[in-house]
């Protein structure tokens, strides 16, 4: 077999029982790596080492991995003021957070003759929302509702960054807080404890209560 050293180094082709001999005297493993070569190869190394370090590497990749989410959102077309702000509060949140945000007009009954007011009312929310996204799908008739997708203009990876570091700057600004808090609880307790003993005059005050003196 043609053997691989710890350090990719090439030791050249020797026979199984001298590459086991070499693994025995690093203290190492020896492991197959390409066993369809011709010859196969194999590589001396720390197995559970390799294993480890193979582990931390997917654990990271599948934390910067971004997932696209869509979110949907279902409106009427005569939805009231209220309901209106609610529900576009939602999508402004949805946005932020870099996801997709579909949104679906319900036409009920004799809705169905107004689609007129399914597409005002998407077009309205879009200009509302027109700084934290973009109309990806433009609004269209898919039978009794009508849909408009949109798309975030930030990424998903950038609006997790910023979320992790609003984080950490809110727990350093309460540990800040906290020192400066105890700090200030004992500069002003420390002037009162010596006054206290410093004052002899309140011992002398119950000889100065006449009911006191006669009971």
């Amino acid at each position: 077999m043609r053997l691989v050293g710890p350090n990719g180094e090439q030791v050249g082709i020797v026979r199984v029982e001298d590459a086991l001999r070499l693994a025995a005297e690093a203290d190492l493993d020896l492991v197959e790596v390409a066993p369809m070569a011709r010859p196969p190869v194999a590589k001396l190394m720390d197995f559970g080492k390799f294993k480890y370090e193979a582990a931390l590497k997917a654990r990271e990749a599948r934390k910067n991995q971004v997932n696209t989410v869509i979110k949907e959102i279902k409106l009427r077309p005569k939805i009231d003021p209220h309901d209106y702000g609610t529900k576009k509060g939602h999508v402004e949140r949805f946005l932020k957070a870099g996801d997709k945000v579909k949104v679906t007009i319900m036409f009920r009954g004799r809705e169905q003759s107004r689609p007129e007011l399914g597409y005002r009312l998407l077009q309205r929310l879009a200009g509302d929302v027109g700084d934290l996204a973009f109309v990806e799908s433009s609004p269209k008739q898919d039978g009794r509702n009508m849909i408009m997708v949109l798309g975030p203009t930030r990424k998903k990876a950038e609006a997790r960054a910023e979320q992790r570091r609003r984080r950490e700057g809110d727990s350093e600004g309460d540990g800040e807080a906290g020192d400066t808090t105890e700090l200030g609880i004992d500069q002003v307790d420390q002037p009162d404890q010596v006054d206290q003993v410093e004052q002899p005059d309140q011992i002398e005050t119950p000889d100065e209560n006449p009911s006191a003196a006669s009971a």
